[in-house]
C-alpha cells in the first residue's frame, strides 16, 4: 500500500489542527463523516476487545440536552458531529467469546486452536480484573479510539474537540444507556472550525522532543 500522505504532510495535518472551541455549522460531505465512522470502527484495543460503542448524536433536540451538562459549550451543538464515547460497564465472559467467535468466523480458523487465546482473554481481563480495574481498562481503550479519530479528522482537514469537560452520569442518563452495560467517559465534536475562533491563530505549545523523547 502506498502512503496516501507524505511525512511531510502528515506532520503539517497535525500542526494544522488544534482544539476548536467554535464550530460553524457546516456539515461534513457524506463521504468524509463515512470515512471517520470507520476509521473509529478500525480503531485498535487490547486484545481485540474492542469494549465501546460510539454514539453518533445527529438530533438537535438531543445535543441542546446535552449541553446544559457540558459546561455549555458550544461545541457541542454547533460542531457538524457530535461523537460520544461509551465504555463496557463489565467485561463478560460472553464478550470475549461474542468477539473469538466472530475471530473463528472472519478467518474461517480452527476455533480450538485459537483456544489458547480465549483463555487469556478470560484470565486477563475477566477474570484478571476486578470491576475498577475493568473500568479503567476500558476507558484507556476508549482514549484510543478518540485518538484515531482526531488523528485521522485531522489528515483530512477535517477540525476536532475532544470534550472531557462533560457530566458522564447525565450524559448516560440523558441518553438512555442507564442499564444497557454501557456508561459515557468522553465525546468529541467534529466539523469545520468557525473564522472567529481566535484559538485558530495562536501558536501550538509543545516542550522540545529533547525533553518528551528518549532513544534508548
Amino acid at each position: 500500500m502506498n502512503a496516501a500522505l507524505t511525512p511531510a504532510q502528515l506532520l503539517a495535518s497535525l500542526e494544522w489542527r488544534y482544539a476548536t472551541k467554535a464550530f460553524d455549522t457546516r456539515k461534513l460531505p457524506d463521504a468524509t463523516w463515512a470515512a471517520l465512522e470507520e476509521s473509529l470502527r478500525l480503531t485498535p484495543s487490547s486484545f481485540g476487545l474492542q469494549p465501546w460503542k460510539f454514539l453518533v448524536i445527529n438530533d438537535p433536540a438531543v445535543r441542546a440536552k446535552l449541553r446544559p451538562v457540558s459546561w455549555n459549550q458550544t461545541q457541542v451543538t454547533d460542531a457538524s458531529h457530535l461523537v460520544v464515547f461509551a465504555r463496557r460497564t463489565e467485561v463478560t465472559e460472553q464478550d470475549v467469546n461474542d468477539f473469538f467467535n466472530q475471530m473463528v468466523a472472519d478467518r474461517k480458523a480452527d476455533p480450538a486452536a485459537l483456544e489458547p487465546y480465549r483463555q487469556m482473554m478470560i484470565g486477563g481481563v475477566v477474570k484478571g480484573k476486578d470491576a475498577a480495574g475493568q473500568k479503567e481498562w476500558a476507558a484507556r481503550q476508549l482514549y484510543i479510539a478518540l485518538g484515531q479519530l482526531m488523528g485521522a479528522a485531522a489528515a483530512l482537514a477535517i477540525d476536532t474537540c475532544a470534550l472531557e469537560g462533560i457530566d458522564p452520569a447525565a450524559y448516560t442518563e440523558i441518553l438512555g444507556l442507564k442499564g444497557t452495560g454501557y456508561e459515557v467517559v468522553v465525546a468529541c465534536a467534529v466539523g469545520y472550525r468557525s473564522s472567529e475562533d481566535k484559538y485558530a491563530s495562536l501558536k501550538k505549545i509543545r516542550y522540545p522532543a529533547s525533553r518528551v523523547i528518549s532513544r534508548v
